[in-house]
């Protein structure tokens, strides 16, 4: 009898399984899914049943460099992180042999698709787009295999140096344009802005005296400088009246 208890014992301490709190255990009973367990200890009978634990925590895969052509037959070469997590662990554990694999494959073809899909301006100026639309791809993919795809980043878009010295000059002329642009309006402006005072000192008498007045005070502030000055036409349209008014 003591040899019995003794035995039992043992078999109880053996088919004692401790899952943590971030893991689930599949059950398989005589080689069939049982059931899905949940976090604590566990009783697993040796022989008639078999138990796989699975971590459900966020899973980041680094997505190695791959080489794809753009819709406009430009060559890149991207790489990114996938972040998933499994959600139902039975699917994860029954529906496919490896997951973190199966994910990672399907996320290199999957981002290769998408880029020869966009041209390269699309590429590098709407990434988060692209992301958005590999992380939609994959997450259907994989719900299959009760994994959730939570985000996908693009880490890095590389060129060819040919390219990367035509988008300097492109990019460069852009600069170059702005410029001249902006150095038009401010001669448009300027422009403006002296015909308005113009047609200002014209309509009013003595304006241009006053403002000649005005250039000479800031021209006597430094006694190095000789100033020639020139008799404004108002003045002598003033003398010209007063000597008829004279005669």
């Amino acid at each position: 009898m003591g040899v019995l208890i003794f035995l039992i014992i043992i078999v109880l301490m053996t088919s004692v399984r401790q899952i943590n709190q971030y893991e689930r255990g599949i059950l398989f009973t005589c080689g069939k899914f049982s059931r899905v367990l949940e976090p604590g200890w566990r009783l697993v009978l040796p022989i008639f049943q078999f138990f796989k634990k699975v971590d459900i925590r966020t899973k980041a895969v680094d997505v190695p460099e791959q080489e794809a052509i753009t819709k406009d037959n430009v060559s890149v070469k991207i790489n990114a992180v996938v972040y998933y997590r499994v959600n139902d662990p039975g699917k994860a554990i029954c529906e496919v042999e490896d997951f973190y694999y199966a994910v990672s494959q399907l996320a290199q073809t999957t981002m290769r698709n998408i880029v020869g899909s966009v041209t390269l301006d699309e590429l590098l100026s709407e990434r988060e787009k692209i992301s958005t639309d590999i992380c939609s791809v994959i997450d259907k993919a994989t719900d299959a295999w009760g994994i959730k795809v939570e985000n996908v980043e693009l880490k890095d878009v590389s060129l060819p140096e040919e390219m990367k010295r035509v988008i300097a000059k492109v990019a460069e002329a852009e600069r170059e344009k702005a410029a001249v642009i902006t150095k038009a309006a401010g001669e448009v402006e300027a422009a403006n802005n002296l015909a308005e005072a113009a047609n200002i000192m014209g309509s009013t008498p003595g304006a241009l005296h006053l403002r000649t007045l005005a250039t000479l005070n800031d021209l006597s502030s430094d006694q190095s400088n000789t100033v020639i000055f020139a008799i404004p036409i108002e003045v002598l349209k003033a003398l010209e009246g007063i000597g008829k008014k004279t005669e």
